[in-house]
């Protein structure tokens, strides 16, 4: 769980940096909201930007999986 959701979150986050840096207006407000969240990542204004968001929102992702699972599985136990 926790390496699927780190992958959906990271690779969303790189492919919309990707995608913005050809296209400069798409997702732009997005990655501004990211950029205020994450150190280091200032919107995707270059792939280096881009990649650095991604591996931040992989990091981020794959910790918000953990928890989630961890969740689940501690209320699936208490429901049996």
């Amino acid at each position: 769980m926790s390496i699927a959701f780190g992958l959906i979150w990271g690779g969303g986050v790189f492919l919309l940096g990707l995608i913005h840096l050809a296209s400069p207006s798409y997702a732009a407000s997005f990655l501004a909201g990211i950029g205020s969240i994450y150190p280091g990542f200032h919107g995707a204004r270059n792939f280096g930007d881009a990649l650095v968001g991604g591996v931040y929102a992989l990091i981020d992702g794959s910790v918000g999986g953990l928890v989630f699972a961890w969740l689940y599985n501690l209320f699936a136990a208490q429901a049996s």
